[in-house]
């Protein structure tokens, strides 16, 4: 417990100095003051993600006699709150593309919102998410698209659907970066190379598929062995930071999730 107290700490530390820094108003003129304050309810929905717990009601059961409030209240102040933290992460990973590595790398990957067994029935995300294939086979939800750097660093991210087109994202998520790409096969495209192209800016390097006559050389397959490093993301993202959830009943309880899991993937 004590362990958790000094992480929950720390993360209201890093919460209130974003808010201070963006100017975030979290305090509403009229109504009846908050019983928690939005760095205290941010930072709960922060250390829920940072710590993988599951559920909501799990961290109010752990602070519950600090809260004093209903666990119907937290979860509504979460949701709440939930554009506030995506407009901390948009402030960081703007940093992150000023200060970003020249090697860039773009993937994705699938989001369930479902078991696959479900999905006829699933009605909360209807709408937003659609059927789509992976590696892993058929799931019903979303895609995530990140842009990552070298070092790791997280630069640009979008949901699409399942089915989305990932190439044809592929332009809108990174048309505000500069630098050498590196993608896997899926996003092998004269056209988009092209179009992608700009002299001595950028350039995108998608990967030959095995039964290709394209040929790489020493310094491509150098560059494509460096894809490791966005598959370690999405492991961690997903593993550790409650990026996939089935459990919310509502939007705002999705939207939130990815949100808080993401924050608190670069905050760590």
């Amino acid at each position: 417990m004590n362990t958790d107290i000094v992480l929950y700490h720390s993360i209201v530390t890093k919460v209130k100095f974003f808010i201070n820094q963006l100017q975030l108003p979290t305090e509403s003129s009229t109504g009846r003051p908050l019983i928690i304050k939005p760095a205290d309810t941010m930072a709960l929905a922060l250390f829920k993600q940072s710590c993988g717990i599951k559920t909501k009601k799990a961290v109010w059961r752990i602070f519950k006699e600090k809260l004093k409030c209903s666990y119907k209240t937290l979860v509504v102040n979460m949701n709440r709150f939930s554009l506030h933290t995506l407009l901390i992460l948009n402030s960081i990973l703007k940093w992150n593309q000023t200060n970003a590595h020249l090697v860039k790398h773009t993937d994705s990957t699938d989001v369930p919102v479902c078991l696959a067994k479900n999905a006829r029935r699933h009605r909360t995300m209807r709408g937003l998410a659609e059927w789509g294939y992976s590696a892993k086979g058929w799931f019903y939800g979303l895609k995530m698209l990140i842009t990552t750097d070298l070092r790791r660093n997280l630069l640009a991210v979008k949901f699409v659907a399942g089915n989305a087109n990932e190439r044809q994202i592929f332009k809108k998520l990174n048309q505000n970066l500069m630098g050498l790409f590196v993608a896997d096969a899926g996003f092998i495209s004269k056209d988009l190379e092209r179009e992608f192209y700009i002299e001595n800016r950028r350039i995108l390097f998608a990967k030959p598929r095995a039964n290709m006559k394209r040929i790489a050389t020493d310094w491509q397959k150098a560059l494509y062995d460096t894809r490791m490093q966005i598959e370690l993301n999405f492991k961690n993202l997903k593993q550790f930071y409650n990026l996939e959830t089935s459990l919310p009943r509502s939007l705002d309880g999705y939207f939130g999730n990815y949100v808080y899991s993401l924050l608190a993937f670069v905050l760590r």
